[in-house]
């Protein structure tokens, strides 16, 4: 039988980063979390987690990570049919999901309230790059994930949700500042603009598919959805907006698009875990279901 206080410490350090906060979150001592820890490292001859700031599970230990998560899953279900269960129930059920910032700044929260308006139960969401996201399911740090990877992940589900659609956006001051003749190609490729992250390629796409040339210009990092937004409108640079958010900017004269007729888009799907579990049906539902009603029917993928 599996020790499951210990497996419980665990994965409670892998999500919290830390011994003491993982001591928190269960009620005990850091020094009770390090004992259970070590002690099931020691009976399986493993190292689970690599000691840091934060700490992060091994291979080993995301398996084991993701089993916790699972029978917590299962667990939620069982409470659900037995009511009389709810008073040894940990409070409410949490699933863990993998998602990207444009998705939770535009329509999954819409998805998020159904979801919880219905169960009653958690989301810990876990922000990732939308092109990466599946690598947190296939470490098992996650039991689904929004992603732009199409590749089934092993043991998952895959369902295609849309697209979400991107525009080319500046602020007037912007264009007045570097374009003062009007709209130059050559002036872009050397404009600031605003980049998410080192990973984030869609200026680069955008700017090779609509006018056939490469950004080479300085880059301001903002790794947030709302803050580049703010930044776009603030003149700092150029930026790939979601059309979602950018269509309030562009009628107010906030925004304007450069040029216009050149969206791009970038194709979702939903990769779940087949893990029989009531919640995780609930939650793929509401996903679908809001996706469906936010997103553009998507084409042939071109990333």
């Amino acid at each position: 039988m599996l020790d499951y206080a210990s497996l419980a410490a665990v994965a409670a350090v892998a999500r919290e980063g830390a011994f003491d906060k993982a001591a928190a979150v269960l009620g005990v001592t850091p020094s009770a979390v390090s004992q259970r820890v070590k002690g099931l490292e020691e009976r399986l001859g493993a190292v689970l987690l690599t000691r840091g700031q934060p700490c992060r599970p091994t291979e080993i230990g995301a398996r084991l990570c993701a089993h916790v998560e699972q029978v917590r899953l299962l667990e939620g279900d069982l409470v659900a049919d037995l009511p009389r269960l709810a008073d040894l129930a940990e409070g409410p059920a949490v699933v863990r999901i993998a998602v990207n910032a444009d998705s939770v700044s535009t329509w999954f929260p819409q998805a998020a309230a159904r979801f919880a308006e219905e169960t009653g139960a958690m989301l810990d969401l876990v922000m990732e790059d939308e092109a990466h996201t599946a690598q947190r399911l296939r470490d098992g740090e996650v039991l689904a994930a929004v992603t732009a990877d199409p590749a089934p992940v092993v043991g998952c589900k895959t369902y295609p949700l849309g697209a979400i659609e991107y525009l080319a956006t500046a602020s007037p001051a912007f264009m007045a500042r570097v374009f003062p003749d009007g709209f130059d190609v050559e002036r872009l490729r050397h404009a600031p603009l605003l980049r998410f992250d080192r990973r984030d390629g869609l200026q680069a796409r955008w700017a090779q598919e609509a006018l056939g040339v490469r950004p080479e210009g300085p880059v301001h990092w903002t790794p947030a959805t709302q803050g580049m937004l703010d930044m776009n409108l603030a003149g700092l640079g150029w930026a790939m907006t979601p059309r979602a958010l950018a269509e309030p900017h562009l009628a107010s004269g906030r925004l304007v698009e450069l040029p216009p007729g050149h969206a791009i888009s970038v194709t979702l799907y939903w990769q779940r875990s087949r893990l029989s579990a009531r919640l995780l049906d609930q939650l793929t539902q509401a996903v679908r279901t809001t996706a469906g009603e936010a997103l553009v029917e998507a084409s042939v993928d071109r990333r």
